[in-house]
């Protein structure tokens, strides 16, 4: 059976470029007659809040997008907040560990800025190496002073990831991306360990996200590979931009449900959403429900989409 999942991050209120992911990927697996998984992904447990976690599932019910298994409804995968699964992280992280394909690494962010990092064209850091060949005399040294987070060694490889809806994305992990981080100096798990560990364990089949994530796709991949786990079906969808051109943003409030349940019922925000989305003929209110049976992924754009300023 089709899985898919919503994994949010209780940071901030939901806005609808969450929404527009969301709804896509409930359409997605409702179609196949699937099951959708809600994680709460609140590893950054300095930013992410109770409060928000429980209003971003009264939201996501309020809208009609209901899950199967997760928070208020249970299920054989808790817990359900990546916040108490570290010890199934630190698992994984010690299986690579103990094959050698890992390493300490004691960079500070300060320090990789210092050093003139190279950059990929989207602007992100590639990690130079700085710490990958430390003997063990200079890790215990720098240990003294400084806990270490942990890398995964990546190969000159080049990973193609067949996503459903972009199509092969393409990138060498040497190249492109560097050594990854697995482990924060504080303990905090990285991302890339944690949702490749959490979608394995909770049998995950389908991963409908936001475009700006199709880069981490090939990590994610090479760490399923590595692990021994079966990847899902990744399915990259398009952004939601401002008028002028700026990505929506929790820190930026732009079109969050607290201003948008003030002002619309969740059939009109759904209807407008569908509408952008290229599966819904008109902005005319929609429940979500009534949208399955036309859902096709040939409809939705794949080039990011500017929401018009007397949309909402």
């Amino acid at each position: 059976m089709v899985t898919g999942r919503f994994a949010p991050s209780p940071s901030g209120r939901i806005h609808i470029g969450n929404i527009f992911s969301s709804l896509l990927a409930w359409l997605s697996v409702r179609k196949q007659g699937g099951r959708i998984v809600l994680r709460v992904e609140d590893l950054d447990t300095a930013r992410c809040t109770d409060a928000y976690a429980r209003q971003l599932q009264d939201d996501l019910l309020w809208l009609g997008l209901t899950w199967d298994e997760g928070p208020l409804v249970g299920g054989d995968h808790g817990p359900y907040e990546q916040s108490k699964r570290a010890a199934l992280y630190k698992s994984a992280l010690e299986t690579l560990r103990a094959r050698g394909l890992t390493y300490p690494c004691f960079c500070t962010r300060a320090e990789l800025r210092a050093a003139s990092a190279p950059h990929r064209s989207d602007g992100q850091t590639v990690y130079p190496g700085t710490c990958r060949n430390l003997t063990a005399a200079q890790v215990a040294e720098r240990a003294r002073t400084r806990p270490p987070g942990y890398r995964l060694r990546v190969p000159d490889e080049e990973i193609i990831v067949q996503d459903g809806h972009m199509g092969a994305y393409r990138e060498n992990l040497a190249r492109d991306c560097g050594d990854f981080l697995l482990c924060r100096s504080d303990g905090l798990f990285a991302y890339q360990l944690a949702v490749v560990v959490d979608d394995a364990a909770m049998q995950i089949t389908e991963v409908v996200r936001g475009s700006d994530l199709l880069s981490s796709a090939p990590r994610q991949l090479y760490l399923y590979r590595l692990l021994g786990l079966a990847p899902p079906i990744f399915y990259h969808v398009p952004l939601l931009l401002a008028s002028d051109g700026r990505r929506l943003s929790k820190r930026d409030r732009d079109l969050n449900l607290t201003v948008l349940r003030k002002t619309y019922p969740p059939e009109a925000i759904l209807g407008k959403l569908a509408y952008l989305a290229g599966i819904h003929p008109t902005t005319e209110p929609v429940r979500a429900a009534d949208l399955v049976p036309a859902f096709d992924w040939a409809a939705v754009p794949t080039r990011d989409i500017i929401v018009p300023e007397d949309l909402f």
